[in-house]
């Protein structure tokens, strides 16, 4: 069985209640208990991170490559800001997914250009919680 590791980033522990017009009311938590309920459908465990300082995210990606078989990535607005980040998804051998809730392509100027796609192995965005989930069934179909 695959393990997984969703990575959340800076300021999602507020989903539900920031910018709901943006992000919806969907809780962090109830992103997460609905990809518990999918990972189990796809015969994959799941294990979730979620921290506002970049440090503990270069720490998680690290922990993919050396304990997961692969990780689903929200840098929120460490996306647009971090090397280490990049570096640490380009330091690690597993697949590493970038999701994103909104479309960056279609936000702010400074929110269009992403430093991790280069490095990750993908990139859903755009469908706010079905992101995470799409990314999941990918996992559950690569082989």
């Amino acid at each position: 069985m695959k393990k997984i590791l969703v990575i959340n980033g800076p300021n999602l522990n507020l989903l539900g209640q920031r910018e709901p017009g943006l992000y919806g009311h969907l809780t962090l938590a109830g992103i997460n208990d609905r990809l518990k309920k999918l990972a189990e459908t796809l015969n994959l465990e799941i294990f979730f991170i979620q921290s506002n300082h970049e440090g503990a995210l270069v720490d998680a990606v690290q922990l993919v490559g050396s304990q997961y078989d692969g990780g689903i990535l929200n840098a929120a607005a460490y996306t647009h800001t971090s090397l280490a980040l990049r570096d640490a998804v380009l330091a690690i051998d597993k697949p590493v997914i970038e999701v994103h809730l909104t479309n960056p392509a279609s936000r702010e100027e400074f929110r269009q250009r992403s430093l991790l796609a280069g490095a990750a192995s993908g990139l859903v965005a755009g469908f706010g919680a079905r992101s995470y989930e799409l990314a999941l069934y990918w996992f559950a179909e690569e082989s």
